[in-house]
């Protein structure tokens, strides 16, 4: 028996052993993973995770082991909007401002989410009903009625910035505004509410289809009224006007999957100098002229630099010799021996980041990476650099300065003691297998959901 299975058989009595528990992320890999993170644990306890896929996504899963349930709509796959395509026709709204990408970004995104929720509901409510987990767990941006009415608890991960639930002392979603300057807090709110207003008349007409409340404006997801899990750690943590429910919400501290071994490989140059690694995404990594403009940089940079170029390894000519380029890199591994992450502000990779300890320097081009910037430089633990408006010295001096910041390493290494011991994908284990275990206590017809 292996250590994962003998701590599992050890630790699954106190749920009940072999429940079926149900993971939906959205369609992106931030999502993904974190959720594999979570399931990995599930499994370790006894559970029986399983997760419920995009199309795009058939493979991600199972590639760790677990069984997948794409979602099949009547003549054909209920697959989101080709994300690829979508971020592909809007990548020049990536030089804009936070605000400025309201209408060119923000409101067309949520109608394309809109259209992949109102797309899934019916394949989703007949999987649900065919798989009968004793809990589903939503990481997502938006609510999908089929989960509120499937008659068990449903738990909400909360896998993008803490923004994502307001608060009047928290900047507005998306917006990247500071926390102790709220002059254009109200103008952006005022700004996407009417930007998105189509796109929410929308869903609340497909809420109200399938029998559920109408959402305020603005609001596309709910909190869950059984449990709720952020992964922000406190050394990012905003302080709120309105404390969370302790009981609903709980702060992870982080919550990062297990990867197998990473070794760097040999370096033509600077072999002996700190590894720095540079990730945009699966979707940032389209943007193969700002990454070519990076690799000239580094290669006057005393340093080793893994880039994840994802799908467009083949586009790139002559690589310096400090440079070694790859279309996927098992990241938790190799950010644990990195002294540098460049990446795009998902909160996925910033987390990963504070988990082992290791600056940011991030360079957001859309959603929360806007925000994550923002409190990264906000909270000594990184630096922000606009995505197109840098020069060659600017680069540099960024990566030398946070390279050589011994005062921001030590309060990292704090920070990253702190949330290791914490176990974040085994508190989140724990507390969904916790819901399922009180709900299925219920007298036989208790209610279990919301309207």
């Amino acid at each position: 028996m292996s250590g994962d299975e003998r701590d599992g058989s050890e630790r699954a009595g106190f749920a009940g052993a072999g429940r079926t528990i149900a993971l939906f992320p959205e369609a992106s890999y931030g999502a993904a993973l974190n959720c594999i993170g979570i399931a990995q644990e599930l499994r370790r306890a006894g559970a029986r995770p399983v997760f419920i896929c995009h199309d795009g996504f058939r493979g991600v899963f199972a590639d760790y082991g677990f069984p997948e349930y794409p979602i099949i709509a009547q003549g054909g796959v209920a697959a989101p909007a080709d994300w690829t395509a979508f971020v592909a026709r809007h990548k020049e709204s990536f030089r804009l401002s936070p605000t400025e990408q309201i209408e060119a970004y923000v409101a067309p995104t949520w109608e394309a989410i809109v259209d992949t929720a109102i797309a899934a509901e019916a394949p989703l409510r007949r999987l649900l009903a065919r798989l009968k987990p004793a809990a589903v767990v939503l990481d997502n941006v938006v609510m999908f009625p089929a989960i509120a009415e499937a008659g068990v608890p449903w738990v909400r991960v909360v896998s993008c910035a803490e923004t994502e639930l307001p608060d009047p002392a928290v900047p507005p979603y998306l917006s990247g505004l500071p926390t102790d300057d709220r002059s254009a807090w109200g103008a952006f709110e005022t700004r996407y509410r009417a930007a998105v207003a189509p796109a929410h008349a929308r869903f609340n007409a497909f809420l109200a289809s399938a029998g559920r409340t109408h959402y305020p404006a603005g609001q596309f997801l709910e909190a869950s009224p059984f449990l709720n899990l952020l992964l922000a750690p406190d050394i990012v943590r905003y302080p709120r006007a309105t404390a969370l429910d302790p009981d609903r919400f709980v702060y992870l501290d982080g919550c990062v999957r297990s990867e197998g071994p990473f070794t760097p490989p040999p370096f033509a140059a600077h072999d002996d100098g700190p590894l720095v690694y540079l990730s945009f995404g699966s979707l940032g990594a389209m943007d193969t002229h700002l990454i070519e403009r990076m690799l000239a940089v580094f290669e006057t940079l005393p340093c080793r630099f893994l880039v994840n170029v994802g799908a467009w390894r083949d586009l790139y000519g002559r690589v310096p010799d400090n440079v070694f380029l790859d279309g996927w890199f098992p990241q938790p591994s190799v950010v644990a021996q990195a002294r540098l992450f460049i990446h795009h502000g998902g909160n996925n990779s910033f987390c990963e980041a504070l988990y082992y300890g290791v600056p940011s320097l991030v360079m957001p081009y859309c959603w929360d990476g806007h925000d994550n910037a923002r409190r990264a430089a906000e909270t000594g633990v990184g630096a922000a650099l606009d995505r197109y408006r840098w020069s060659a010295e600017d680069l540099a001096a960024a990566i030398r300065s946070l390279i050589a910041d011994a005062p921001m390493r030590a309060r990292l290494a704090d920070c990253a003691a702190r949330m290791q011991r914490a176990q974040g994908v085994r508190r989140a284990a724990e507390a969904i297998l916790s819901v399922a275990d009180r709900a299925e206590r219920l007298p036989q017809g208790g209610a279990v959901g919301s309207r």
